[in-house]
């Protein structure tokens, strides 16, 4: 069973765009899969427009609590577990994930998603 992790950026682009994300994974995975979000992110959107909007669709995701003593893209990266798939939009982030080999999920052309990465 693989970990998709969303994070902030991008569930607010998502949400900009108006991409069903979850249609977009069943659509992209051929594998079993539960969607996570982890609990900085839950602060992340506070603050931000479609924050709310966010956080009511995110109710359904399971949390994955972690120190909060980081940025939300450190604590994904500390998690070390193979079985993960980051979901994200953030260039710098996606660098480092390419370089820890680690999956990345991304929403192309404003409308779809495709899955990079996968080993």
């Amino acid at each position: 069973m693989r970990k998709i992790i969303l994070d902030t950026d991008f569930l607010l682009t998502s949400l900009k765009f108006k991409v069903d994300v979850i249609s977009e994974i069943d659509r992209i995975c051929d594998f079993k899969y539960n969607i996570f979000i982890i609990d900085k992110t839950l602060d992340e959107l506070k603050d931000k427009k479609l924050g709310k909007l966010a956080l009511e669709i995110i109710k359904r995701f399971e949390t994955i609590k972690t120190k909060k003593d980081k940025i939300a893209d450190e604590l994904i990266l500390e998690l070390n577990d193979k079985n993960i798939i980051v979901a994200t939009q953030d260039k710098e982030f996606k660098k480092k994930l390419k370089r820890e080999k680690i999956p990345i999920i991304t929403i192309r052309q404003k409308k779809y998603l495709i899955l990079q990465n996968v080993l």
